[in-house]
């Protein structure tokens, strides 16, 4: 006896089918359906059940890819899940509003809010298509481009974790990052990057694929192509592409179909697959969303996790510091990577803006070129600004250099009054000062400033619409990433340009406080700000926890929603960082200027101030602990020093390691007539003695004076390994490669 059991759906689908003699027969469910009924008359009782093919799980981002979760409309604004989820809400405020420029790519790129969502959510699609699964890890390698925000979101939006660092790293680096991180891919910057580290990651890792941001493949070098494939950027677009229409436009193209034919007592089974089925979920705000490693300039680096609500907090809540509205230009120069480059990306393009891609090269020309309202960078560039407006004010005639001066005399003195009376001046001191001393420093303060405004607005005029109109930043530069000195902050301050300092780490995603534009009493000079909304900052004792009053100097905590899951695979180090509580040891020390209800300090109270890192404090043979980071932000304020690092650990005096900036040094030395007006060189000796004299005067003010000196001619670069990619010196490494020297300086 022949049974046979079976039930079919009536859409007509070509299904692949294994014939009796194993050929592959294509059959509609209609022809099978007539096929297997004739069998029956011939064999006994058809009897047929459908059952369901094994689903691949598939996570989406809830707002962004909405039509992918069956019954949802999409969640309302203040509900974004994820980071991607703000794609879609810009392209329908802003829609063809531009929101980037690239133009210094092939081909130069312009985007506007709608295409930059298509192209994103295109980018995510043709990474599951080509096999890309959720909570995998896939290294972005590359730099600063639209590309690579349209990369870095497209992984984001499919699920996976991406594991960032820029194309300047060495070969080994990007080795350690890829193997420790656990990814399974590669989206690297072009295929000169590819042609350079295809070698060392053929032999060392296992690579499922590669996509060449930029480029094509016929500029890979043959030898260097290895067993996988490799993507462009246009191909993944495309296949994304064509798999969603494919997807939208059709609803059958997701079932699969099996049956199965008893014959006596021996069942015989088949499986129609008339397409393949996929299930949608939701990724959750506490997955991973990117793997951060730290820069490293102590130690290993470690792969920071920051979650997608982590970043959300970051995007919701940064306005208040900067107050961005539809229309304005923001200038991006640093690496994408960063924690701080990133989060504020993501932030001003929920805001309409626009977004110009320049290099370090390009930037002074782009300034001029792109007037931005915004310029988010690291200290060195507004250091480097500096230095390049004191260099074209020293270039000009005896007599406008002397105006320039005077001027800039003027304006520092009138703002320094100015945050007098307005009560902006920091303060340790708790205890408030009497009512009448109070009101004659007011008096005194409003006298001068009154009597300095007109020379200060003439100054505006004569002197700083110039600079103005040649580096643009009309509303605010924004500074972060490290230490800002006070002698750079002061200057453009006196020019009218707003310098908004902020703070913050990789493992707090990463602002936690920052100067506001919104709340004019927050522009506190020589302090990172308030805490910016949901964030908890307190002061310990770094021995014993306690928390210390403000006005005390210690270690640096905070907790909140911006904090990372934790070090990947480190439970180790993170539970050093996050206590059981919550809270972040910082590793910065620092302390909060006190309450006054009166007096030059009234309007401080509850900003932050820094005094630079536990680790980098210097302990003397007599004992005494120094924060070197102090002498060198003084330091540079002389424009003979290009790059510094104080020494002097387990030494009875403090020396510095100095690069100095070599023209600078020869016009010092003409000036004073130490060489002659001839001369083209100075000789080590006199440079030494030349920088002594500039290292007194410039901290004069500090606790601890310099004693010996070492020059060095070559710069502290990223390519030398001296640098981090974001541009802070590393301490050690610096240390350790003039150890030699060091110790005969000693001697």
């Amino acid at each position: 006896m022949i049974t046979t059991t079976m039930s079919l759906k009536s859409n007509f689908f070509a299904t692949p089918c294994w014939g009796r003699h194993g050929v592959s027969q294509f059959w509609s469910q209609q022809q099978l359906a007539t096929i297997l009924v004739s069998k029956s008359r011939k064999l006994g009782r058809v009897h047929c059940q459908s059952k369901t093919a094994e689903v691949e799980i598939r996570k989406c981002s809830p707002f962004l890819e909405s039509e992918l979760l069956s019954g949802n409309g999409g969640l309302p604004l203040t509900e974004w899940r994820t980071v991607p989820d703000i794609w879609r809400t810009s392209a329908e405020k802003f829609g063809d509003r531009v929101a980037v420029v690239d133009p210094y790519h092939d081909p130069p790129t312009t985007m506007t809010y709608k295409q930059l969502d298509q192209e994103i959510v295109d980018f995510s699609e043709g990474l599951r298509v080509i096999g890309l699964k959720p909570h995998e890890k896939i290294a972005l390698f590359a730099d600063n481009s639209c590309r690579w925000l349209v990369a870095d979101q497209g992984m984001m939006a499919s699920g996976a974790i991406n594991v960032v660092r820029g194309s300047r790293s060495s070969d080994q680096e990007l080795l350690q990052l890829y193997s420790h991180s656990e990814s399974v891919a590669l989206a690297i910057d072009n295929p000169e990057m590819y042609n350079r580290i295809a070698d060392t990651f053929s032999s060392h890792a296992a690579v499922r694929f590669v996509i060449l941001l930029w480029g094509e493949k016929s500029s890979l070098i043959t030898e260097a192509r290895q067993g996988y494939p490799v993507y462009t950027y246009k191909e993944i677009i495309e296949l994304g592409h064509k798999s969603r229409v494919d997807l939208l436009d059709s609803e059958d193209a997701s079932k699969t179909f099996t049956f199965q034919i008893t014959i006596g007592r021996i069942p015989v089974a088949n499986k129609l697959v008339l397409g393949k089925q996929y299930s949608y979920e939701a990724i959750n705000s506490d997955d991973v969303a990117t793997l951060v490693y730290t820069s490293g300039t102590t130690g290993n680096p470690k792969g920071v996790m920051l979650t997608h609500k982590n970043l959300l907090h970051q995007i919701m809540n940064l306005w208040e510091i900067v107050p961005a509205v539809p229309g304005d230009r923001f200038l991006s120069m640093l690496p994408p990577w960063h924690a701080y480059e990133r989060a504020c990306e993501y932030f001003i393009f929920t805001y309409g803006t626009e977004q110009v891609y320049t290099t370090v090269k390009n930037l002074k020309e782009d300034l001029r070129r792109y007037q931005p309202h915004y310029l988010i960078s690291v200290p060195l560039v507004y250091e480097t600004l500096y230095s390049g407006i004191l260099k074209q004010i020293n270039s000009n005639s005896a007599a406008r250099k002397l105006i320039a001066q005077l001027f800039l005399r003027i304006s520092m003195a009138f703002m320094e009054a100015k945050r007098i009376y307005e009560g902006k001046c920091l303060t340790k001191d708790t205890k408030q000062p009497s009512h009448i001393v109070s009101l004659l420093d007011w008096l005194w303060a409003r006298t001068i400033a009154a009597i300095l405004l007109p020379l200060h607005m003439l100054a505006k005029k004569i002197v700083y619409s110039k600079i103005h109109s040649g580096i643009g930043i009309s509303k605010a530069g924004i500074s972060g990433g490290g230490s800002l000195s006070s002698h750079v902050d002061k200057f453009f301050e006196a020019i009218d340009i707003k310098i908004q300092n902020g703070y913050g780490l990789t493992e707090s995603a990463p602002v936690i406080a920052a100067r506001s534009l919104t709340c004019n009493v927050s522009i506190v000079l020589g302090s990172i700000g308030r805490p910016i909304r949901h964030v908890e900052v307190k002061v310990v004792n770094s021995e014993t926890d306690e928390v210390l009053p403000p006005g005390s100097k210690g270690t640096v905590k905070a907790r909140g929603p911006l904090i990372m899951k934790g070090y990947y695979k480190n439970p180790v180090a993170t539970k050093q960082a996050i206590d059981e509580d919550g809270w972040l040891n910082t590793g910065d020390l620092g302390w909060i200027v006190p309450d006054h209800s009166i007096g030059r300090s009234r309007n401080c109270g509850g900003v932050i101030v820094l005094e630079g890192r536990a680790k980098d404090t210097i302990v003397l043979s007599t004992g005494e602990n120094v924060e070197p980071s102090e002498i060198e932000e003084a330091a540079m304020g002389s424009s003979l020093i290009q790059q510094i690092v104080v020494i002097g650990q387990d030494q009875r005096r403090l020396g510095a390691i100095i690069v100095p900036n070599k023209e600078e040094v020869l016009l010092a030395a003409k000036r004073s007539a130490v060489v002659d007006s001839e001369t083209t060189e100075v000789s080590k000796e006199k440079t030494v003695g030349l920088l002594h004299d500039e290292l007194r005067k410039w901290t004069s003010g500090c606790s601890f004076q310099v004693g010996p000196i070492l020059v060095v001619d070559q710069p502290f670069t990223i390519d030398s390994g001296l640098l981090t990619p974001t541009m802070k010196i590393k301490r050690d490494t610096v240390a350790a490669l003039y150890k030699e020297q060091i110790d005969n300086l000693y001697k």
